[in-house]
């Protein structure tokens, strides 16, 4: 049995937890499945799989390894079938990380159209605001909103997204509606931060030069998107996010627009992935599906884009 073989055992009993159910669909001896893993751990020098009586579970090591085992034997798979025309044979596995709201508003409702025209994908997709490690979590590509690090990661620009200045109409009985700047001094401000600690960045205009900070009080703030609108829709202040990500709001009166000319820097869109010599089909397919997905809710990046903040 080639290292192959023994990958594939290994994963096979690590999904179903059994050397017996392992074996069962593979259609070989279980003491055969027993050796493969027995030779593979001998091999890497350390143990991947914890056995008793009862059950098989994965060690730390072997946790990781399974992940990059996966990555690997898709891979394979995927050379194999390198030559073949069209995407039918699109399979394997896809690990994508993105906000819970772009998720949740714009990708989730059209995901069924995309796998099922690719059955044999296997998708992971995360819905976070934090900054995600891609190399070292395993992701395929990332779809962030705002400013990017220099990280070292390949950038895909997709657009930007108009910001909208919202509030709630209970809000904005209580303290009026604003219709300039100077009115803001009798306001709160929803406070984001990617990470909690950081100074809050303030309510963000163009004032006919270039795009200002202006300090303003407010007693909440969030770390995440979701967050973040469920706050203003509570009534605890103003916030300043994409215009789809308050569509919904905005259309049914939850929640009011103000200030309309005084927006914030529009936020750009970007697909980010690790540099790898052949990036696999089925990443390329799914991103350039999320691409065209994601073009009516998008306008061009400026040729010289201005700071921006990450929301």
């Amino acid at each position: 049995m080639d290292r192959l073989d023994q990958l594939r055992c290994f994963l096979r009993v690590a999904e179903l937890g059994s050397f017996t159910r392992a074996a069962a669909l593979l259609g070989l001896p279980k003491a055969s499945v027993s050796t493969a893993v027995q030779r593979l751990e001998a091999e890497l020098g350390t143990q991947l799989l914890h056995r008793t009586t009862r059950r098989v579970q994965l060690t730390a090591d072997g946790a990781a390894f399974r992940q990059r085992a996966r990555d690997l034997l898709d891979d394979v798979d995927e050379l194999h079938g390198m030559f073949q025309h069209g995407d039918a044979q699109l399979h394997g596995r896809l690990r994508v990380d993105m906000s819970s709201g772009f998720a949740r508003l714009l990708v989730i409702p059209r995901l069924p159209e995309f796998l099922e025209r690719h059955p044999a994908l296997e998708l992971e997709l995360s819905g976070t605001d934090r900054r995600v490690d891609v190399v070292r979590e395993g992701f395929d590509c990332v779809l962030r909103g705002g400013a990017l690090d220099d990280n070292g990661l390949v950038a895909r620009p997709l657009g930007t997204m108009r910001i909208a200045n919202c509030a709630s109409p209970a809000y904005l009985a209580r303290r009026g509606v604003p219709t300039t700047l100077a009115d803001l001094r009798d306001h709160a401000l929803v406070h984001y931060a990617a990470s909690l600690g950081q100074g809050a960045p303030g309510f963000e205009y163009h004032d006919g030069g270039g795009y200002r900070l202006l300090p303003m009080a407010g007693q909440l703030t969030v770390n995440n998107g979701e967050g973040y609108l469920a706050a203003a829709l509570a009534g605890l202040g103003i916030i300043q996010l994409p215009r789809v990500g308050a569509r919904e709001a905005l259309a049914s009166g939850a929640l009011v627009e103000v200030l309309p000319q005084l927006t914030a820097e529009p936020m750009p869109v970007h697909l980010l992935y690790a540099q790898r010599r052949h990036l696999p089909l089925r990443v390329r397919a799914f991103m350039d599906w999320l691409a065209d997905l994601l073009v009516p809710h998008l306008e061009p990046l400026p040729v010289a884009p201005a700071r921006s903040s990450a929301r």
